[in-house]
């Protein structure tokens, strides 16, 4: 970064000719492991990638983003994780009726889902869209720079901005199949997790089947079998960072006990205001009162 800046102008000039030529060619990454919250392979562009990855991506996400459905939630403007979960309360409400009928939610989850990304298909998926053959050569380079290990034009690298786009292209034709082709009404997605409400369990028995064939047929996924489940509402679902009950959630276990290892590590007030805020879309009086009593406990004079 600091030997770009050096010359910057020179080197966005440099990059505006590139593209300008088609004589732009994508780098390697570096590769670095993080733990959140679990090990995870990291692959990081250099600058001068990472440029054109905004480029593309200001350029074409509105263009994709009108054509997902409105129950997809990871990684778009206005969307994100706790409207996902209102969503889901809402699915909830509604299947029950109040929850005065019994609601069972079929969970689901995606084998090493980023790692399974096939670019073959993906490169026909972007063509459905995209006619201009400069455009789709240059997004052939972003999805191409990167292969797993062990498999050749095979995975997406969790790096890139782009990937987070890409993967919802990529998903966009499971959601096109679930509401076009299954016609479920009661479904929500984020990224590789999708539940699916009904108050008919064998219906969501018999899905499974039809998920998994076309996931594995059109887009080479699997589910991945130790995360897929069949519950009540009333039991309680684990869903994206927290356990929803009929009238209301609670946080995770695994995540509360991340949230007090890193404030134990690094308590400052801008964490805590970030937790505070997570905590408020929960039934989590006493929890929040307790982190703020630590807080205000460790720092007082």
């Amino acid at each position: 970064m600091a030997i770009f800046q050096l010359h910057f102008m020179d080197n966005i000039l440099l990059l505006h000719q590139e593209l300008r030529n088609e004589t732009y060619h994508h780098g390697g990454y570096k590769a670095f492991k993080i733990n959140d919250p679990k090990p995870r392979d990291i692959h990081k562009a250099s600058v001068h990638d990472r440029l054109v990855h905004h480029a593309i991506y200001r350029k074409i996400y509105p263009f994709f983003d009108r054509l997902f459905i409105y129950d997809s939630y990871s990684c778009r403007i206005k969307k994100g994780t706790h409207r996902a979960v209102n969503r889901f309360q809402y699915f909830s409400s509604k299947v029950s009726k109040n929850n005065t009928k019994t609601c069972w939610v079929l969970k689901c989850d995606i084998k090493k889902f980023f790692a399974n990304i096939d670019h073959k298909i993906f490169n026909n998926i972007l063509a459905k869209y995209i006619k201009d053959e400069n455009t789709l050569g240059l997004l052939s380079q972003i999805i191409d720079s990167f292969n797993m290990q062990d498999k050749i034009g095979v995975g997406l690298p969790l790096g890139n901005l782009t990937s987070q786009l890409f993967v919802n292209i990529y998903m966009n034709e499971f959601d096109q199949f679930m509401k076009r082709e299954l016609k479920v009404k009661f479904y929500i997605r984020y990224a590789d997790d999708f539940v699916i409400f009904s108050r008919d369990k064998i219906f969501l028995e018999k899905l499974v089947l039809e998920i998994a064939e076309f996931l594995e047929k059109h887009l080479k996924l699997q589910l991945h079998p130790d995360k897929l489940s069949i519950e009540t509402i009333s039991s309680g679902i684990d869903f994206l960072g927290w356990v929803i009950f009929p009238k209301h959630i609670i946080l995770r276990t695994k995540t509360k006990k991340r949230m007090f290892h890193r404030l134990g590590k690094n308590s400052n007030s801008q964490r805590l205001a970030s937790y505070l805020g997570l905590l408020s879309h929960g039934n989590t009086f006493g929890l929040s009162n307790k982190i703020l009593g630590d807080y205000k406990s460790e720092h007082k004079d």
